[in-house]
C-alpha cells in the first residue's frame, strides 16, 4: 500500500515545495522502514521522525537506512506519545503523520515474538521486550472474568467463556508457555462447525492477547487526537485499519472534528463552530484487486485520512 498512502499523503507534503524541502512527515509506526523508506526517496527534501517501541525495528530500519542520514529521525516510543516526541525534536506542527497499525510483518515473521499461531512458540506477544506483561501472563494470571472479556471485546469471540474456563481448567494442571498449547486448546474448544467456516480457530484469540498485552486501543483513542492537534493547516493524517476494532475507533474520531457545530437555522457560522478537518477519503478505502494478490496480508486494510483546513482559534495556523 506504499504507493496508495503516497498519493494520499503527497499533497501535504508538498505544499511549499514540490521536493518536500522543509515538510515533516511522521510515521509513527516504524516497523522495518518500509513507508518512511518510500516517502523519503520519491520527496529528496522530505524529513521524516519515525517512531516505534520496537528498539529491535528501530535498529534494523536505522542499518537498513543508513544512507538516508538525518532526514530520518528515530524516536523509541509508543506512537501515542507523538506529542511528546514532537515537543521534544523542536517540532510546533507537522505536515503529515502516517499510521499503520497492529503487529507488523516484521514481528508476525520472527516466532520468538509469539505474534503468530501457525508456529509454536513462547507465548510473548510484546511489542517493545521492556515491557512486563506477556500472553502467557494473561493466560496464566486472569480470572475467568476478566480473560472472557478481553476475547470477547478484543477478539469479538463467541465462545469466549467457554475458551477462558478451558484455559483456567488447564492452567490448573501446568502453566501455559507456549502458543501451540493454546491452538490445540482452541481446537478442541471450538466447535468443529464454526473451526470450518469462521477462519482458522486461533485468530480473534491472538489478536486479543496482543491488544491487551501492548494495550493498543488505549494507544489508538490517545494517538488520534493527538496527531489531529499536531498537524499544520493543509496538513494530512493517514491511518490503515485492519479489524473493526481500530477502524470503529478512526471513523468515530475523525466525524467528531469534521463536524461544524453552529446550531442549525442560523444563517451563518459562530465563531469557533466551522469544522476544522475535512476528509479525504469518502468512508474506508480497501487494497485493490492486485493488491491482495500481490501481499495478501492487505487483505483486511481500511484506510482512512483526514486534512486540517482551519487553525484553532488563537492557535496552530
Amino acid at each position: 500500500m506504499a504507493e496508495r498512502m503516497f498519493r494520499l499523503l503527497e499533497p501535504a507534503l508538498t505544499r511549499s515545495a514540490e521536493d518536500a524541502a522543509g515538510s515533516v512527515l511522521v510515521d509513527g509506526t516504524l516497523g522495518a522502514g518500509g513507508h518512511a523508506e518510500y516517502f523519503l526517496s520519491r520527496l529528496p527534501g522530505l524529513t521524516v521522525h519515525a517512531i516505534d517501541r520496537d528498539t529491535s525495528a528501530i535498529d534494523i530500519a536505522r542499518e537498513r537506512l543508513a544512507s538516508y542520514g538525518d532526514r530520518l529521525v528515530y524516536h523509541h516510543a509508543r506512537y501515542d506519545e507523538i506529542g511528546a516526541v514532537a515537543a521534544e525534536a523542536g517540532l510546533a506542527s507537522v505536515d503529515g503523520v502516517l499510521l499503520d497499525l497492529g503487529v507488523s510483518s516484521m514481528q508476525l515473521d520472527r516466532p520468538d515474538r509469539g505474534f503468530a499461531y501457525s508456529v509454536d512458540a513462547p507465548l510473548d506477544m510484546r511489542m517493545n521486550a521492556d515491557d512486563d506483561m506477556t500472553a502467557a501472563d494473561i493466560l496464566n494470571t486472569y480470572d475467568h472474568g476478566a480473560l472472557a472479556r478481553v476475547l470477547s471485546e478484543y477478539g469479538e469471540e463467541r465462545f469466549a467463556g467457554k475458551i477462558a474456563s478451558a484455559v483456567l481448567r488447564e492452567r490448573a494442571i501446568e502453566p501455559f508457555t507456549t502458543s501451540g498449547r493454546l491452538v490445540e486448546l482452541l481446537y478442541a474448544t471450538i466447535p468443529a462447525a464454526t473451526r470450518r467456516t469462521g477462519g482458522h480457530p486461533a485468530k480473534r484469540t491472538f489478536q486479543a492477547l496482543r491488544i491487551e498485552v501492548n494495550r493498543e486501543l488505549e494507544s489508538l483513542r490517545s494517538v488520534i487526537p493527538a496527531s489531529l492537534d499536531l498537524l499544520a493547516v493543509g496538513g494530512r493524517l493517514a491511518v490503515m485499519s485492519y479489524q473493526s476494532l481500530e477502524d470503529r475507533i478512526v471513523k468515530r474520531d475523525f466525524a467528531k472534528v469534521v463536524r461544524n457545530t453552529t446550531p442549525a437555522g442560523l444563517p451563518v457560522d459562530l465563531p469557533g463552530t466551522a469544522a476544522r478537518f475535512a476528509l479525504v477519503t469518502r468512508g474506508a478505502e480497501q487494497a485493490d484487486e492486485a493488491e491482495r494478490e500481490e501481499n495478501p496480508r492487505s487483505a483486511p486494510v481500511r484506510i482512512r485520512t483526514i486534512e486540517r483546513v482551519t487553525a484553532d482559534v488563537g492557535g496552530r495556523q
